[in-house]
């Protein structure tokens, strides 16, 4: 198979989709790898070293998306690479297809075969490629967060901390997942006085215990969300329907009552948001205001990071690459239930429930169009 690792186009986006060590293995294993000259430039990564592991490097990314019978990208396509899509390719990357529905019409008018790597599940019921990006993001949060509470960047002008004899800012973190434990450890180590909502009992038992007692917990609803905002200084927006919109926790009129200068971080930007208030920014424009309170919406956050982000992310994808390379996409799917949870489209049809349901569209069932 021809594997092919194009340049990142989204704004600021300097992840690559593969390193050389993952060449090296797929090169190792009887198969093609085609790179685009500088692709991992953003992530530190030379050409040469992708050479040395045995790929190829040409000039643009219309060679690769056109060698390519697998494309192993980060980011979802931009509309400029709408135009590379052709029937049969298999497009392995983040999609985040819930708020999308162009990008989803034309997957599946070109009948691109598409496995997303935030709807990989496994039988346990982790997310092993949303995971690494999802702790990224979370320590992000809380640092970003601190960062647009100063004043000259548009916040309340608190240090998160405090010092002594002064309080501290109040954090409150939406979800107490992956994104909402990384966020905690960060926020919680400047020295916040932090508070995690989440609707699992469980959840809040197990982060009472990792942390001491000493960060609050409270189980949602809608009244608790809209107190807990009330008093915040940073609320950090960290909840997640594997494949579906994020459901909008805190409604416009909430937004109303907060502080001046406030900050929010919605980190589930990607499914939509979880504020009434959001929509996706960039890392070029990454803030506005609404009723004087800082949204910071970023829809690729681990990308200020690429170095990190990279190796973390392909540390994750290689398994599951490797498998779709050595057995294809259906024998793949066949034996692994998780790549099956993986496909977002096959041949024009929509596969995955969370997104036809967030999209209203109809769904089918891989099993009847393999």
């Amino acid at each position: 198979m021809v594997i092919g690792v194009p340049k990142e186009v989204k704004d600021h986006e300097t992840r690559v989709g593969l390193v050389p060590s993952g060449a090296h293995a797929l090169s190792e294993a009887g198969h093609r790898v085609v790179v685009q000259s500088g692709a991992g430039e953003g992530s530190s990564i030379p050409d040469d070293e992708y050479r040395k592991a045995g790929a190829e490097l040409v000039p643009n990314a219309a060679d690769v998306w056109k060698r390519a019978d697998l494309v192993i990208k980060v980011k979802e396509p931009q509309a400029s690479e709408y135009g590379f899509f052709r029937p049969g390719l298999v497009l392995f990357t983040y999609l985040h297809l819930a708020p999308l529905r162009e990008l989803t019409d034309r997957l599946l008018q070109d009948g691109v075969n598409s496995v997303a790597y935030e709807t990989i599940r496994e039988a346990d019921g982790s997310l092993p490629l949303l995971t690494p990006m999802s702790e990224v993001a979370g320590r992000m949060a809380a640092q970003v967060g601190a960062q647009y509470l100063e004043a000259p960047k548009g916040g309340r002008g608190l240090l998160l901390g405090g010092v002594p004899g002064v309080a501290p800012a109040n954090v409150v973190i939406l979800g107490g997942g992956i994104v909402g434990h990384n966020a905690t450890k960060v926020a919680f180590g400047l020295g916040g006085k932090i508070t995690v909502i989440d609707r699992n009992l469980n959840r809040l038992r197990e982060l009472d215990d990792i942390f001491h007692s000493q960060v609050v917990t409270l189980a949602s609803n809608s009244w608790v969300i809209a107190e807990a905002v009330k008093q915040a200084d940073l609320v950090i927006g960290a909840v997640l329907i594997p494949g579906a919109s994020a459901p909008k926790l805190v409604r416009r009129e909430m937004v109303a009552k907060m502080k001046p200068g406030a900050v929010i971080v919605d980190v589930a930007i990607d499914q939509g948001g979880c504020f009434e208030t959001s929509h996706a920014t960039t890392h070029t424009n990454p803030i506005y205001f609404v009723d004087s309170v800082l949204h910071y919406c970023v829809s690729n956050m681990p990308a200020a990071v690429p170095h990190t982000s990279t190796f973390a992310l392909t540390n994750a994808t290689l398994p599951y690459l490797l498998e779709l390379a050595n057995k294809g996409l259906e024998k793949a799917s066949d034996e692994s239930a998780a790549i099956r949870e993986g496909i977002n489209t096959y041949h024009g049809n929509l596969i995955h429930p969370g997104v036809a349901e967030s999209q209203g569209r109809a769904c089918k069932e891989l099993a009847g169009v393999l």
